[in-house]
């Protein structure tokens, strides 16, 4: 009993301390809302900006790319509908700006050649040590879901972004490091990739840092989710469709239902016609005080 009662007692002192070192208020992790704008892909009948879409890629070809990668992403997406829709001859001339290795041919040879609409983008790095080595020793992660992969999508990448800024008086930071109050644990190892006018937009956009950073998170959610249109307007078919049917079996339930009942008041008026006629049957002839 004295055993069970100490083993009672320490979980109840280990749940405590948990709940205490977990609390907010004790973590070294601050909960900053993240920045949010109005992106024209949310909501049911939401759609992407094709501008932006093409604006982003290329702040993420002439920024991001030299270290992140987008490996589930082939150049043919970029004029597929839904996308960015860069015409066909613009995506060739994209992909063929890029060296691709291949083989081996036929003297078993492995030979670089220009890239082409069915190849995937080519990664900045060819193995993640590579990639980890040349970075400081923090990896950049692929891009091809990363809006998925990180809680608050689009926000986040927006956020963080812009989120560069001198850290707080006592706050101590390693060589390499910067403080971004939308990273967990407000450190990062990436350089600050924006800066106004880091890009010379072929749109004659002006490209601002929140601009940039606005168009590259629209392209980055475009690349994990690059069928989204199409969801929205197979959910939006459905919801139509239901609605449709929910006003057919409603309609067809009060026609059934109003034989059932026009048959209960038929049988009911029988029943009662039945009585009454028994009862003049039996009291017929009798005297008419007499009937009750």
């Amino acid at each position: 009993m004295l055993i069970r009662l100490n083993s009672f007692l320490i979980n109840i002192i280990f749940f405590i301390f948990i709940s205490v070192i977990s609390n907010p208020a004790y973590s070294e992790e601050k909960n900053v809302d993240l920045l949010k704008i109005n992106w024209s892909f949310k909501g049911l009948l939401g759609t992407f900006d094709r501008s932006s879409l093409q604006r982003g890629y290329q702040v993420y070809q002439e920024v991001c790319s030299a270290c992140h990668s987008i490996q589930y992403l082939s150049y043919r997406n970029l004029s597929e509908k839904g996308g960015p829709e860069f015409s066909e001859e613009e995506a060739k001339a994209i992909a063929a700006q890029f060296e691709v290795l291949d083989g081996p041919n036929s003297e078993g040879e492995m030979f670089t050649r220009s890239g082409r609409l069915s190849d995937k983008f080519v990664k900045p790095f060819p193995n993640v040590e590579a990639a980890t080595a040349a970075n400081g020793g923090a990896y950049p992660p692929d891009m091809s879901v990363l809006a998925k992969a990180r809680k608050g999508g689009a926000d986040y990448i927006y956020s963080l972004l812009l989120g560069y800024e001198d850290a707080p008086a006592g706050y101590e930071l390693d060589d390499g490091v910067y403080y971004n109050k939308y990273m967990t644990g407000q450190k990062i190892k990436m350089l600050k990739p924006l800066s106004d006018g880091a890009v010379e937009y072929s749109d004659g956009t002006q490209a601002t840092e929140a601009q940039m950073a606005k168009d590259v998170a629209t392209f980055l959610t475009w690349a994990a989710e690059p069928h989204l249109e199409v969801r929205h307007k197979t959910g939006v078919r459905a919801i139509l469709y239901l609605i449709v049917l929910i006003i057919l079996v409603y309609f067809s339930m009060k026609k059934v239902w109003s034989r059932v009942d026009s048959k209960d008041d038929l049988e009911q008026q029988e029943d009662t016609f039945d009585k009454v006629e028994k009862w003049t049957t039996q009291y017929e002839g009798d005297d008419p005080k007499s009937f009750k």
